[in-house]
């Protein structure tokens, strides 16, 4: 395995977010199960029911009567997850951030992970003018996309807000998507920079679990790295695979 996925994601402690499409899930449950101290697991924006595989323990609860909870729990339990109740069958509302950023704190939690966005299981997106919910103290915010999309044509199939992504990438619905697309994408204050403050960026460029995408994903990877100073580096991973980081693009 990769020497320390939790050095290498900036994910040793504070609060971290997950944005954008493409396997923020998967990554936030990873860091999760590596981490030694105490752990939580929450999400700002609406969120399927936590895999229990992890062992967390689970506090779903209204919002006023979360704090407390948690904070109960946590000498007992390394690793909590917590929610708003549901809103549907199988989703439940995500916490405030200013909620999250005083849970972090009152609880004395190591780290908090942060799903921070909705994709609505695209591999690609593009975010809303409110879009993500990022608690201010934030510490560090990891924004991804996946490179299944390179070679592509844009549309709702791969896409969530496909007018977002053409606005901030150039591609029009229809057109293929490109390394040059998904650098425009990682690089934009409108694209997945949206809203990251004064916070780390780490991007990453997922699913690169094929030799022929290793290339177009390095390339959107270095060219993302020359239209902006905001980040030094793009990580590209294949999260199911034992150690998931197959290159560190840095600047």
């Amino acid at each position: 395995m990769h020497k320390n996925l939790l050095e290498t994601f900036a994910a040793q402690s504070g609060i971290v977010c997950f944005t954008g499409a493409g396997g923020k899930k998967t990554l936030l449950y990873r860091l999760a199960a590596l981490h030694t101290g105490r752990v939580a697991i929450t999400s700002t924006v609406m969120t399927p029911a936590f895999r229990s595989r992890l062992g967390a323990t689970v506090i779903i609860d209204e919002q006023q009567n979360l704090p407390e909870q948690v904070c109960s729990i946590v000498a007992k339990a390394r690793i909590v997850a917590y929610a708003c109740p549901q809103t549907s069958k199988a989703r439940f509302a995500g916490v405030d951030p200013g909620c999250v950023s005083d849970i972090h704190r009152q609880a004395g939690f190591d780290l908090t992970l942060v799903k921070a966005d909705g994709a609505r299981m695209r591999l690609i997106k593009a975010p809303d003018v409110q879009e993500p919910v990022i608690p201010d103290d934030t510490r560090t915010i990891i924004p991804i996309v996946s490179a299944r999309v390179l070679g592509l044509t844009l549309s709702e199939k791969i896409a969530h807000r496909v007018d977002r992504v053409t606005r901030v990438t150039g591609a029009l619905a229809g057109e293929v998507l490109t390394p040059e697309h998904i650098a425009r994408l990682l690089a934009s204050e409108q694209g997945l920079l949206q809203e990251c403050g004064l916070a780390r960026v780490i991007p990453v460029i997922n699913m690169v679990d094929k030799l022929d995408s290793i290339d177009p994903a390095v390339e959107a990877a270095e060219r993302s790295l020359t239209l902006t100073d905001r980040f030094d580096r793009v990580i590209l991973t294949a999260m199911k695979q034992q150690d998931p980081v197959v290159k560190v693009i840095f600047r």
